[in-house]
């Protein structure tokens, strides 16, 4: 077998079902399995993914949150595929994102982890796409606002490079470069672990590669990342990665980045509680303007909309042809899925970054719209 590919859900039943639209078109023509382990989600995840999706889908069910890392091992624990594709819920992956990234991986044996082009919610390309490893200094520099060499900045978008990290959203694997790094560290309950497993699969002697194929991140809608629980996760994953890895040179060195690591979390849960009491007290009374709508599909697509718009009490507009969308502020495209690819929408989304509200899928079989902020039926 090719490839086996590894989604971890929690809570996210619509992005779910998105995602894996998505990925049976992108593995069409591909020797592949699909497996979706369920943390004990309280939607109707499991229950949906059995009725719609059979035997398409190896589903796992656990009865607890086991976290990021352990989940996915389990699934790669009982794969099969020379590659192992770590894909989050919230992501949709254009049509030849997959076999693109496939072939540059059997062209290149080295190659032991590729990432991708992935696009936030409004079509812009995200820069977490390419990381260098937060060594001590490159820590520093990060803690301090400059965050160019972590980014890596400094690399072309359109051809592929060697980079450091690749991000959990969209991680490929070589079977043999995870069996020589090791699995997912179970340390990690969520966030980290992505940079870590870079990291040691470099220590193993295999490279990691960024490839401009693309797909779209929604980017949080599979965490809370408004929550208390939140920002102790992340910053506590920050921790465990530099004690792992850094944790041998001298207090000299690891006290300032250790501090700087512990005041952003404060500061980040200090403003968290800021906005709350605000909110709560009456001080946010501003009033957000509604978004525009602006509808693009089949005549099917366009007609249910009509519809959707008017019992929602939408401001919308109906477009035939993706030429015909105007650039708008304050808008969401809301693309048919059932006749424009994931790609195009993509391709599209990025060429049109005025429209700043960002993306909308509409699936005519599900009757669902869905942006980064709304599921709307």
């Amino acid at each position: 077998m090719k490839l086996s590919i590894v989604i971890v859900s929690y809570n996210v039943r619509h992005y779910l079902d998105q995602c894996l639209e998505s990925v049976l078109r992108a593995t069409k023509n591909l020797d592949s399995e699909i497996f979706v382990v369920d943390n004990d989600s309280k939607d109707d995840t499991v229950a949906y993914i059995k009725q719609h999706y059979g035997s398409q889908i190896k589903l796992i069910e656990s009865n607890r949150n086991l976290g990021f890392a352990r989940a996915n091992n389990i699934a790669i624990k009982q794969s099969a595929g020379e590659y192992v594709l770590l894909l989050n819920p919230d992501t949709f992956v254009a049509e030849d994102a997959l076999a693109e990234v496939i072939d540059f991986m059997d062209a290149h044996p080295k190659a032991g982890g590729a990432g991708v082009m992935m696009h936030n919610a409004d079509g812009s390309i995200a820069r977490e796409s390419r990381r260098a490893i937060p060594t001590p200094y490159i820590s520093f520099l990060k803690m301090m606002g400059y965050s160019d060499r972590y980014y890596m900045s400094n690399l072309a978008w359109d051809s592929p490079q060697q980079i450091e990290v690749m991000s959990g959203a969209f991680c490929m694997l070589r079977r043999q470069a995870l069996d020589k790094a090791g699995l997912l560290d179970e340390d990690f309950f969520m966030y980290g672990e992505d940079i870590d497993l870079s990291y040691r699969i470099i220590k193993s002697g295999y490279e990691n590669w960024y490839i401009p194929a693309h797909i779209l991140h929604y980017k949080g809608e599979s965490t809370c990342k408004t929550s208390y629980r939140y920002v102790h996760v992340f910053y506590q994953a920050m921790i465990i990665f530099f004690r792992k890895h850094y944790g041998h040179l001298s207090f000299l060195i690891t006290a300032p980045i250790k501090i700087a690591i512990y005041l952003r979390a404060f500061i980040a849960l200090w403003q968290m509680l800021y906005w709350s009491m605000r909110e709560a007290l009456g001080f946010s009374t501003y009033r957000k303007a509604e978004p525009h709508y602006l509808f693009v599909g089949s005549d099917n697509m366009l007609d249910e909309c009509r519809s959707l718009a008017m019992r929602r009490g939408l401001q919308a507009d109906f477009y035939a042809q993706l030429e015909s969308v105007p650039d708008e502020q304050n808008s969401y495209v809301v693309y048919d899925i059932d006749t424009i690819g994931f790609g195009n929408i993509i391709e599209h989304a990025n060429q049109h970054l005025t429209c700043r509200q960002g993306i909308g899928t509409y699936n005519i079989k599900t009757h669902e719209l869905i942006t980064l902020k709304d599921i709307i039926a």
